[in-house]
C-alpha cells in the first residue's frame, strides 16, 4: 500500500531546520526510501556533503547555490551587515541578482521534475523558502512545484522566512525558535557543528 506523501515545512529563525531534514532523510532511508536531497542557495561545502554523499545509494544530493548569501537591502542591521564582509550580496528590494534568479529557476525545474516523477520517496528543498522569501521565485511557481507533486512524495522545505501561503498550503509546519544562541556572544560558525 502506497502512503500519500505530505508537505512539510521547516522554517524560523532558530538552529536545526536543515539538520532536521538530515534526520528525516535517514529515517526514510532506513525505511528503505528513495532520497532527494536538493539545497538551493548552498554550495557542496557544509559537513554534511561529506556524509550524505556516501551514506546510502537511495540518496542523492545536489547543490544549486553559489559561495555568497543575499540579503534584501535594509533588511540586516549594519554592524551586522560588516560582519559579513564579502561573504554576502547585497541587493535592493524586489530587484535580486540576475544570475541568481538563473540558477534558482533551473533548481525549481529540477525541483518539479523530481517531484513529478516519483522516483524518489522523500524529496527535500532545503533552503527554498529562504529563496522565496528573497524573492528569487515566486508563490505562484512554488505553488505550482507543490501542485506537481506525485501524490506519493512525501516533500519537506525548509528555510527561514515561510510565507504565510506556503505555512497555509503546508501539512505540518515546524518553527525552529531561537531563544538563545552563541552568534550573539562572538562564537563563529564551528565546522562539523554549525557548518
Amino acid at each position: 500500500m502506497v502512503c500519500q506523501g505530505l508537505i512539510h515545512v521547516y522554517t524560523g529563525n532558530g538552529k536545526g531546520k536543515t539538520t532536521a531534514a538530515i534526520g528525516l532523510a535517514i529515517r526514510a532511508l532506513g525505511a528503505g526510501k528513495r532520497v532527494m536531497f536538493l539545497q538551493f542557495m548552498k554550495m557542496p561545502t557544509y559537513s554534511e556533503h561529506k556524509m550524505l554523499s556516501a551514506l546510502s545509494p537511495n540518496l542523492t544530493l545536489e547543490c544549486v547555490g553559489k559561495p555568497f548569501f543575499v540579503i534584501k537591502e535594509g533588511t540586516v542591521p549594519a554592524e551586522e551587515l560588516a560582519k559579513w564582509k564579502d561573504k554576502a550580496v547585497v541587493f535592493p528590494p524586489g530587484k535580486p541578482p540576475q544570475d541568481y534568479l538563473e540558477q534558482v529557476a533551473q533548481g525549481l525545474a529540477r525541483a518539479k521534475e523530481l517531484v513529478s516523477q516519483g522516483d524518489y520517496d522523500v524529496v527535500i528543498l532545503d533552503e527554498l523558502n529562504v529563496a522565496l522569501y528573497f524573492e528569487l521565485v515566486t508563490w505562484p511557481q512554488v505553488e505550482e512545484l507543490l501542485e506537481a507533486k506525485a501524490s506519493h512524495v512525501e516533500l519537506i522545505l525548509t528555510g527561514r522566512g515561510a510565507t504565510p501561503a506556503l505555512i497555509e498550503r503546508a501539512d505540518l509546519v515546524t518553527e525552529m525558535c531561537e531563544i538563545k544562541h552563541y552568534y550573539t556572544q562572538g562564537v563563529p560558525a564551528r565546522k562539523g557543528i554549525d557548518c
